[in-house]
C-alpha cells in the first residue's frame, strides 16, 4: 500500500507535464524504490560502520544466535559488528536466508549472556516477521528524500549571494521539508505493534521473558547516557533499533520516534511472565 501511495504521488507530481511527465516520474520512483529495495540492508549496516564478525571474535554471540535459529528452525543470519558504545542491537534483510543481525560493541558491554540472547531473540523475530526487509527499504526511501532536498538546495539555482545565507536556506529547508517527510515515509510503514509483537515471539523462543525485560531496562538506560548523534544517515534509520537511539528530549527526536513505551514493552512482558508462571 505504501509503495502504491508514493507511485501515485510521483504520477501526480509529473501529471502537469502531461503524459511523458507521468511515465517519467513513474520510472524515476521505480527506480528509487528498486533502489531501496536491494540496497536497504547494506546501506544501514554501512551508515552504523558495521563489519562482518567472525566466531572467533564472538563466540558467545555466535553460539546464541546459532541455537536461537536451530530452535525456531530458521536459517542463522549474518552477524555484524557496530563500533559505537551507544548500547543497541537491529536486524536487516531482503530475505530470511540473506539476513543479518548487528550489534553494537556497547550492548555487548552491558548485558549478560541471558539478556544478550532475548534481545538476539527480538531481532530474530523482526527478521522473520518481514520486518526487517520494511524497514531497511523504508530507511533507505527516506534516506534518499533527504539527500534529494539536500541535493536542491546545493545546485546554482537554489544559492543565494551570501554563501551563509544559503548555507541556512538549505539546512532550513531539509528541517522543514526534508525530516517531516522522511518521517512521514517512516511512520506510514513502522508500526508500534512491530515492536509489541516480535517482543512476544522474541519471549516465546527463549522462554525467558524477564530476560528481554531486564534487556530492555538496561537499553534505556544506556541509550540515555549514551546516544547516537543525530546525523542524517543515522535518523532515518533510528526506527530499525531494538531502543530508541537518540535523546528524547530533542525536536528530531520526537519527529522521528516509532519506538513504542519501553514501560509499556516491558510491562507487557512482565505480564506474559506471570501467565507462563501461572498454574
Amino acid at each position: 500500500m505504501l509503495l502504491a501511495v508514493l507511485l501515485g504521488g510521483a504520477a501526480l507530481a509529473g501529471s502537469g507535464f502531461g503524459r511523458a511527465g507521468i511515465l517519467f516520474a513513474m520510472a524515476g520512483a521505480l527506480a528509487v524504490i528498486g533502489y531501496a529495495y536491494w540496497n536497504g540492508d547494506r546501506l544501514a549496516l554501512q551508515a552504523m560502520r558495521a563489519r562482518p564478525a567472525s566466531e572467533q571474535e564472538v563466540p558467545q554471540l555466535y553460539r546464541i544466535v546459532r541455537e536461537l535459529s536451530a530452535d525456531a528452525r530458521w536459517p542463522m543470519p549474518s552477524i555484524y559488528l557496530s563500533p559505537t558504545d551507544a548500547p543497541n542491537a537491529f536486524a536487516v534483510g531482503r530475505t530470511r536466508r540473506n539476513a543479518a543481525v548487528c550489534c553494537t560493541d556497547g550492548i555487548l558491554q552491558i548485558l549478560d549472556e541471558r539478556e544478550l540472547r532475548g534481545v538476539i531473540a527480538h531481532e530474530l523475530s523482526h527478521i522473520y516477521n518481514r520486518d526487517a526487509l520494511i524497514s531497511s527499504t523504508i530507511g533507505a526511501l527516506a534516506g534518499v528524500v533527504l539527500f534529494a532536498l539536500n541535493l536542491a538546495w546545493q545546485t546554482p539555482a537554489g544559492r543565494s549571494d551570501d554563501e551563509g545565507g544559503s548555507t541556512m536556506l538549505g539546512s532550513l529547508l531539509v528541517i522543514l521539508l526534508g525530516g517531516p517527510l522522511a518521517a512521514a515515509l517512516i511512520r506510514l510503514a513502522v508500526s508500534r505493534s512491530c515492536e509489541y509483537r516480535a517482543d512476544a515471539m522474541g519471549a516465546s523462543l527463549t522462554g525467558d521473558p524477564l530476560a528481554l525485560a531486564s534487556a530492555l531496562r538496561k537499553l534505556e538506560k544506556g541509550t540515555r547516557l549514551l546516544p547516537l548523534p543525530p546525523e542524517p544517515r543515522l535518523r532515518v534509520r533510528g526506527h530499525m533499533m531494538a531502543a530508541a537511539p537518540f535523546r528524547s528530549d530533542t525536536l528530531v527526536s520526537r519527529l522521528f520516534a516509532t519506538h513504542a513505551p519501553m514501560r509499556k514493552r516491558i510491562e507487557r512482558l512482565e505480564r506474559m511472565a506471570d501467565h507462563h508462571a501461572a498454574p
